[in-house]
């Protein structure tokens, strides 16, 4: 499998085109890192980090912003085991059709490398927002 190919694999196309691509998204990124990476090369969180510098191009040539990030510390509510998180991100994009186009780009297929190698898991949820109290505009819903 090409990396490319990796990229893609668990990316839902499908389910992202059949919704309203009317609005922004916000993809909400919950990410879990391992203890080394799979290089070698320091740690996931380095890896992690490595992942970022490369894929934020691919984000603004998509016209996509980071919004938010954080380190989670604990689960509040829910079963931590199955709520092993360390990182969160918050990026918007102006469409689901920018979000596909960016995870689908051959310069994210090469970002996504240290992805791979510094996440033991990443799940991403489309989010339509339907309240927003830091903005002034009222959404479509």
């Amino acid at each position: 499998m090409n990396h490319q190919d990796a990229t893609v694999e668990h990316l839902n196309i499908e389910a992202l085109s059949a919704l309203a691509d009317d609005a922004p998204v916000t993809m909400l990124n919950l990410m879990r890192f391992r203890e080394r990476s799979l290089d070698g090369d320091g740690s996931g969180w380095d890896a992690y980090l490595r992942y970022s510098a490369l894929a934020i191009r691919s984000i603004k040539a998509q016209g996509g912003t980071i919004v938010w990030t954080g380190t989670a510390e604990a689960v509040a509510l829910g079963i931590p085991d199955d709520n092993r998180w360390d990182y969160v991100a918050l990026v918007r994009y102006p469409s689901r059709r920018s979000f596909i186009a960016m995870m689908t780009s051959a310069d994210y297929a090469r970002a996504n490398v240290e992805r791979e190698n510094g996440c033991a898991a990443h799940t991403i949820l489309a989010i339509r927002e339907t309240y927003n109290k830091l903005t002034n505009t009222p959404t479509k819903e």
